[in-house]
């Protein structure tokens, strides 16, 4: 059965995080279901897995592979910008963070030190602001 099955995937292209991402959408959606009883719900799952399926045995594998690229590209800047944010939100008591009025570049200061004067390390620009 096993080689039957692998016969019939050759050359389909198979499961990716895109199609795991649409799995568990589809779980989360069942589930919702079940506890509100709306029936879009049911019918948004069913699409989300019909679809899965269609992404798992489609043989055109370009097409797919570009679908899960673009969705990782998106998961990479999403995670990034999370990532900054906590930086940032961890650094808010040290340091002021300003932009360069020219350049609109992230500049960060140390908190406390009165009036300072800021040049931006990208475009060399000077500033004055309160830090």
């Amino acid at each position: 059965m096993r080689e039957k099955f692998r016969r019939f995937m050759n050359g389909r292209y198979g499961v990716d995080q895109l199609s795991r991402l649409y799995l568990v959408l589809t779980l989360v959606l069942l589930v919702l279901s079940m506890f509100t009883r709306i029936p879009l719900f049911y019918g948004l799952a069913i699409v989300l897995l019909v679809y899965m399926y269609y992404r798992m045995f489609s043989k055109n594998t370009p097409k797919m592979y570009a679908q899960n690229q673009k969705y990782l590209n998106m998961r990479y800047q999403l995670v990034v910008k999370w990532n900054n944010a906590r930086k940032h939100f961890a650094q808010r008591k040290e340091y002021h963070f300003y932009r360069c009025p020219q350049c609109h570049q992230k500049v960060r200061v140390p908190r406390g030190k009165g009036k300072i004067c800021i040049t931006c390390p990208k475009c060399r620009h000077e500033f004055i602001k309160k830090s």
